[in-house]
């Protein structure tokens, strides 16, 4: 007889045991919360002209204090950064040391912002409890100046230049140098640094690891400054007033380098100050200047100065230990052990994790996307009235910038752990990645995700009047309303690894998000008609219209994905009320209203504002936005993108079972749809049962699913290899072309890099393909085959033959984004570019090539790239070979 034994879930494991310990035993209070890039950023800069980039530069960094966070390599820090641990390297060539990543900014790269360097995260646990990245370093000279020449020199429809591209890594002549961390208790922290010599000859580095206060005392006078001082067996010991002594120890001989973590004044400002300063180490190490450090042990930052000289193909290693002082008093005794723990209790959780993915390419590439999603996290600090105003110990900012950039947003005050984009190119939150970053999240820490979620709703997050904040450089622009979403699929993955329902979570996070849904209302239907004018929406350039900015004449854009958005967040709203109505009856009027709320909107955009004209367009099968003039005249603007197939998200699926249960809602409904014959019309079949006597809301009634699957799967249209492109193929012989006040405007297929400097981004939403909104595809299409069953068939791809359930499509889309990472038959992965990583390790991109797969965009984008984490999870399946 054979025994079926149950899958362990995360929870059965060390880790998840850590994971549900409470508060008593915080293993998440230390953790990658450093940011790889603090400088070009929005909160460094205090500037007049509101230019970022160039008000905090590259150069910049080494010598000038950050007022509100910290960089490094393979940072380090506790969840208020007061302490902070990173990696310094030097090959003895290059003009400065290597402390943070180098990349060009937005006005360098022929593409925009773009980190230039060879790094990857590898592995992590949801407390941290075991961290591994890996970098790699030339032996030669950094090659800064011919990075910013040579893509400077390049046009836009030209490729990157990147670090591989200037043969510095010829013949093995590199470094790579992985960075681990371990704990041995919440407070005990474990740090192992292994440096490989890749050449066939010896070479020399100095290694650097890099402890430091983050300055907290040069904005208010009276401020009391941390002190690291060398303690009598060698070890450095850091103190801060009214706290516990700290003790950083190191297994080999070294010289300790002390500074303070200021601003070198003199060299930057030409102003008098007494030093060492925050360059005082780089400046020893680098240029040999003596007094450039401490004389007396002392400071506020310190290196352990390490000189290695590792032989050919050979390889050394660095321990380090940081933990409050009085424990592990002789240190390394048990760190090989510690370490051998964590890994194997790492690997413990991810085999309860993907128990169900047999293929074991996949469960490395689910494996490294959580693994940087988790190291991806960053304490972010930002205080919007300090910044506009200034601190009382530094010059007070201009007048100008307390009417510019943010002055609406006195209230914002962030001091957390928040999950980036991309702690290099994008070392902000944005409050539609974000919802996906969770979404991820959720399959490792549940917990961790809602918190998350719940925190954008926050009062010190969420304006008064309603709105989430969109991205550090414009916290008033707009994106998709997609928190609802991210908040219900959350709480059903909770509830599926916990067995219980976070009812509690999903009531705190409603009652604000129907405060935000008023904004919405409110303030982006300007006519009041429910048809909705996001504006940028974080699609950047999908429109020919600049969709940000005001358009002349007094014309407006009716917008089909703003309002299809709209559409998708009643129905989530209503879906969560009715979940909230099976323990609260209350709930079951608000989820009537949301209901009405969708109708309404479905009647809007079958007939805008009374004219006569929807934004369905039937001889094209597809939705447009329209534009708007001041008399009245309105024009569809005929761009195939996902602009149109958004709509298709907005759809719910709800069971009789469901409907049992709230027998007040199911009543009001029969009555409105009994009262409202015009709207009830919209809904799809709403009176006629399908599977499983399920119900159907949706905006795509009658035969407009299957126009716009036609659009959809067809390959030369949207359907790629590996995924839906955000704008139909069928633009590149006939671009979208829009002639309006004295303007000609074009929208034309560009499956790879945006051609054009347009619209301020330095990303591309005319056919590349976006994670995020093929998950979306992919979730909804689940949704209407719960509805039609397997008898409703769709031709896929279009002019092949192969007739398959919704279902199947879902899966077949699922099969094509996993083309961009997993290598099939031995071949390379398609979504890297060569010579672009270590030991073929994964990159995450931002987006990729609507053609050829090549990742493109940010290239440690694990935000909402990282749903392929959950693509996998959900099919754990093994992809068949590519035919």
């Amino acid at each position: 007889m054979t025994m079926h034994m149950k899958p362990q879930s995360i929870f059965d494991t060390a880790e998840g045991r850590r994971l549900r310990g409470g508060s008593d035993a915080n293993w998440r209070r230390w953790g990658p919360y450093l940011a790889e890039r603090q400088w070009g950023t929005v909160r460094e800069d205090y500037s007049v002209n509101g230019d970022a980039w160039n008000a905090f530069s590259f150069d910049d960094a080494r010598s000038r204090v950050y007022r509100w966070g910290e960089d490094g390599i393979a940072g380090f820090c506790d969840d208020s950064m007061r302490w902070c641990l990173s990696l310094a390297l030097w090959n003895g060539r290059d003009p400065i040391l290597k402390e943070r990543l180098f990349g060009l900014s937005n006005e360098q790269g022929n593409h925009g912002e773009d980190v230039k360097e060879v790094y990857h995260y590898l592995d992590a646990t949801p407390t941290h409890s075991y961290q591994k990245m890996a970098y790699r370093y030339p032996q030669a000279a950094f090659p800064y100046d011919e990075l910013i020449r040579v893509n400077g020199e390049r046009s836009r429809i030209e490729r990157e230049y990147e670090l591989p591209d200037t043969g510095i890594f010829a013949d093995g002549r590199f470094f790579d140098v992985t960075i681990e961390y371990a704990k041995a208790a919440p407070d005990d922290v474990l740090m192992r640094i292994v440096i490989k010599n890749a050449a066939v000859e010896a070479a020399r580095i100095h290694v650097l690891p890099q402890l430091w206060a983050r300055n907290t005392w040069s904005w208010k006078t009276g401020s009391e400054r941390p002190v690291l001082e060398r303690a009598a067996i060698g070890d450095v010991l850091a103190r801060r007033a009214g706290k516990r002594t700290w003790r950083l120890s190191v297994d080999r001989r070294a010289e300790f380098l002390f500074c303070e973590n200021e601003t070198n004044a003199p060299l930057l400002f030409g102003s008098p100050a007494k030093g060492p300063f925050k360059d005082g180490i780089n400046d020893y190490v680098v240029d040999r200047k003596a007094d450039a450090i401490s004389a007396n042990g002392r400071g506020s930052k310190v290196a352990a100065h390490c000189i290695l000289d590792i032989p050919a193909l050979g390889s050394r290693e660095l321990r380090l230990r940081w933990r409050p002082d009085g424990i592990a008093t002789e240190p390394f005794i048990d760190f090989d052990t510690v370490f051998q723990e964590r890994v194997a209790e790492t690997d413990e959780f991810y085999r309860a994790l993907q128990h169900g993915i047999d293929n074991e390419d996949a469960r490395k590439v689910q494996r490294q996307a959580l693994a940087g999603m988790l190291w991806s996290k960053q304490v972010y600090y930002f205080d919007v009235p300090t910044w506009l105003d200034g601190d009382p110990a530094q010059p007070r900012p201009s007048a100008e910038r307390r009417k510019g950039r943010n002055a609406d947003w006195r209230h914002l005050n962030n001091a957390d752990v928040i999950a980036m984009p991309d702690t290099w190119e994008y070392p902000w939150y944005a409050a539609w990645d974000l919802a996906f970053h969770c979404v991820s999240l959720a399959l490792v820490d549940p917990a961790f995700a809602k918190g998350q979620l719940a925190l954008f709703t926050r009062e010190w997050f969420m304006h008064p009047n309603g709105q989430l904040p969109a991205y550090e450089w414009e916290f008033g622009d707009v994106n998709p309303p997609v928190h609802a979403w991210a908040a219900l699929k959350v709480y059903q993955m909770d509830r599926a690894l916990t067995g219980v329902g976070d009812v509690d979570f999903l009531k705190r996070i409603f009652h604000k998000l129907m405060l935000n849904f008023t904004w919405w209302v409110n303030r982006k239907d300007s006519g009041g008609r429910n048809i909705f004018q996001g504006g940028f929406l974080g699609l950047d350039n999908i429109s020919p219209f600049n969709r940000s900015e005001v358009l002349p004449n007094g014309a407006s854009i009716d917008q089909a994905d703003g309002t299809a958005w709209m559409a998708m967040y009643a129905l989530n709203l209503m879906r969560i009320a009715i979940e909230l109505s099976m323990t609260d009856p209350v709930y079951e009027d608000i989820a009537t209203k949301f209901f009405e709320h969708f109708l309404s909107i479905a009647g809007a955009m079958a007939d805008v504002a009374g004219s006569g004209q929807a934004l369905w367009d039937n001889v094209d099968g597809f939705f447009y936005d329209i534009l708007h003039t001041k008399e009245g005249r309105i024009h569809p603007i005929p761009a195939r993108s996902m602009v149109g197939l958004i709509p298709i998200f907005a759809v719910e699926v709800l069971d009789q079972a469901v409907l049992d249960k709230v027998p007040g809602f199911a009543k009001r409904l029969q009555w409105f749809l009994k009262h409202r014959p015009q709207l009830a019309s919209l809904v799809p079949k709403w009176t006629d049962p399908g599977v499983g006597e399920r119900s159907l809301l949706s905006l795509l009634h009658g035969d407009r699913l299957r126009d716009l699957l036609r659009k959809m799967l067809d390959p030369d249209e949207f359907l790629s290899d590996f995924g839906i492109r955000s704008m139909s193929k069928a633009h590149l012989d006939a671009p979208c072309s829009v002639s309006f006040a004295g303007m000609q405007l074009d929208a034309t297929y560009t499956p790879g890099e945006a051609v054009t400097g347009l619209f301020g981004g330095n990303s591309n939403w005319r056919g590349p393909i976006w994670m995020p909104v093929n998950f979306l595809l992919i979730d909804s299409l689940r949704k209407f085959h719960a509805y039609f069953g397997d008898d409703y068939k769709v031709e896929c791809p279009v002019g092949s033959g192969h007739m398959l359930s919704l279902k199947e499509v879902a899966d077949e889309l699922n099969r094509r984004l996993q083309r961009l990472f997993i290598s099939e038959a031995g071949g390379r992965r398609s979504s890297l570019k060569s010579d672009a990583t270590i030991d073929d390790n994964l990159l995450f991109h931002e987006y990729f090539h609507g053609d050829t797969g090549e990742g493109l965009g940010a290239s440690h984008q694990t935000g909402w790239t990282a749903l392929i984490a959950n693509l996998l999870h959900d099919q754990g399946m093994v992809m068949p070979a590519r035919r």
